[in-house]
């Protein structure tokens, strides 16, 4: 089992960092125009719209409310760390 579970946190990983460069390059090509207050204004309400999204638009089917609310949670958690993750980068 931990051979199971040391594989399935690789793959978490992997995704979280695949996601976030992804995200990184898209955002940055969207507002690096406007400069870093602008960036980080983009940033700051795409992250709160994206936390507002899960709490109020994720339904998860066949689960009870325990996990619903933590993978909210976690959910959020993982939105915030990756957009705070962000800086502005004019290269």
């Amino acid at each position: 089992m931990a051979e199971n579970t040391g594989e399935l946190q690789a793959i978490n990983t992997a995704w979280q960092i695949a996601i976030q460069e992804i995200l990184r390059m898209v955002i940055r090509d969207m507002y690096r125009e406007d400069g870093a207050a602008a960036f980080m204004g983009h940033v700051k309400r795409i992250e709160e719209a994206a936390v507002d999204s899960i709490y109020t638009d994720l339904r998860l089917r066949g689960t009870d409310e325990w996990t619903e609310v933590l993978v909210k949670e976690k959910a959020s958690n993982f939105v915030t760390t990756l957009l705070t993750s962000f800086t502005f980068d004019r290269t």
